[in-house]
């Protein structure tokens, strides 16, 4: 299992009236390999999982990897607030070839921990892939405790997980007694360094989409000794993390996409593109990092 440290969150292409675009999603993939990201995450919050069909999904993963290859890790995101559907689009993508799963804490149906904990080690025992679980709380309206977390590390295909909880105290709690080739990777981008001070792996990022060069020069000066280095560049990169999150994402990274004239093509509804006002805010942002 070799994935790095910088995973890019990847968004879903589609053209102008709103299909999907494989041959944007390609061109993305290659140039976010060739620009910093050690691998890729497709259909995620950031891919619009949920408004994308299980045909559209399989086509990505399918497209993504070919287009990778070995140069990087695809993590398919396959998971979904059904314990069957999971299985069955986890079993398809490790059919394609993918290099890992990356399973949301289902949304809606609010389980328990003990549900969270049974629908988890279902999808595990499906599938021989190495899995990242997803804990985003403001997203899925149901945080997945640190002790249940723990539980499922000692599954052995369970090998990460993508804290997006913004608690650094869960985060640590997890850190101090899980296995230690279990990875726990930031899920907000500017809690990459602070995560990575306590022991976390990486990121699976957003703003890598844009400055995945800076973001692994980041990750590297750290992981060197470089401290100040790396405080120096999440500095940097400060306006970028918030730029990129002043409304729902993946709007704003699509818009910052479109701006350095890369695929991405508009969101689906129900969400809609940024606003001029918005719009201004993410370029400004862009020309202060050096990018536009």
């Amino acid at each position: 299992m070799q994935w790095g440290r910088i995973l890019t969150a990847m968004v879903t292409p589609f053209t102008a009236d709103g299909k999907l675009d494989l041959e944007g999603a390609r061109r993305l993939a290659a140039y976010l390999v060739d620009h910093g990201s050690d691998g890729l995450v497709v259909a995620g919050t950031t891919g619009e999982s949920p408004t994308l069909t299980h045909e559209e999904k399989i086509a990505l993963f399918r497209e993504v990897k070919k287009a990778v290859g070995d140069r990087a890790a695809v993590i398919a995101g396959t998971g979904t607030n059904s314990t069957a559907a999971s299985i069955e689009l986890s079993r398809e993508a490790e059919a394609l070839g993918v290099d890992g799963l990356m399973l949301v804490v289902p949304y809606y149906n609010r389980p328990s921990q003990e549900g969270l904990y049974q629908h988890f080690k279902a999808i595990a025992a499906a599938t021989t892939l190495p899995i990242i679980l997803y804990n985003i709380p403001s997203r899925t309206g149901r945080n997945m405790d640190a002790a249940t977390t723990l539980r499922l590390a000692e599954i052995k295909n369970i090998k990460a997980i993508k804290e997006a909880s913004g608690d650094l105290d869960q985060a640590t709690a997890i850190l101090r007694q899980a296995p230690a080739d279990f990875l726990v990777y930031s899920g907000d981008d500017s809690l990459t360094l602070p995560l990575m001070a306590v022991g976390g792996y990486g990121i699976i990022s957003v703003v890598a989409h844009v400055a995945g060069e800076k973001m692994q020069a980041m990750v590297r000066a750290f992981t060197a000794g470089d401290v100040q280095g790396a405080a120096a560049l999440h500095r940097e990169l400060f306006p970028l993390f918030k730029a990129l999150f002043i409304t729902s994402n993946p709007v704003p990274v699509k818009e910052a996409l479109q701006m350095l004239g890369l695929p991405a093509g508009p969101v689906r509804l129900p969400l809609v593109g940024a606003t001029r006002e918005e719009k201004e805010k993410i370029a400004a942002a862009l020309k202060e990092t050096g990018l536009l």
